[in-house]
Parts: structure tokens; sequence; C-alpha cells
């Protein structure tokens, strides 16, 4: 669990680096809250980044947009999905 702990924090720092959310701390990305729309208000652009982020930093490479949809739901989601499929 510790792991995925220590992810989830590392993930919300490159969020907020790959998307240049300024102003922005990690301890203000809720780990459930959704990351487009309400929640961290991401939109079409930034799930393109954050799919680069994910082939870059580990080596997972989204082929299906539903898949990719569910995998970015949360910062929960895309750790347990990194932990999951990771190549790197």
């Amino acid at each position: 669990m510790q792991e995925l702990q220590e992810l989830k924090q590392t993930l919300k720092t490159q969020i907020i680096e790959s998307l240049n959310l300024e102003g922005m701390t990690p301890e203000e990305i809720d780990d459930n809250a959704p990351l487009f729309g309400e929640g961290l208000g991401l939109d079409s652009i930034d799930s393109l980044e954050l799919m680069v982020l994910l082939e870059r930093n580990y080596g997972i490479k989204i082929e299906d947009a539903r898949e990719g949809r569910k995998a970015m739901e949360s910062v929960n989601a895309m750790a347990q999905y990194i932990a999951d499929h990771r190549t790197k």
C-alpha cells in the first residue's frame, strides 16, 4: 500500500509539471476527485498530455479511448492503472 501512496504523490507532481498547473501543489489534488470536468477541470488537450506522461514515464500506451477515460478518472484510478500495467 505504501508503494501505491508514493506513486500517487509522484503522479500528482508529474500532472502539475506536465500540465503547467502553476500555483497548485500535490496536496491540493484529491486522490478521488475527477481529473476532468468538475474535479480538476482538465480538458481533451490535457488528456493527450497525460497519455504522453504515461508512455514516457511508465511505458504505458493506451490505445482504446474508453480504457483511457477509465484509467484517467482520478489520481487513484491512474495510480492503480500504472501499478497494473507499467513496463518501466
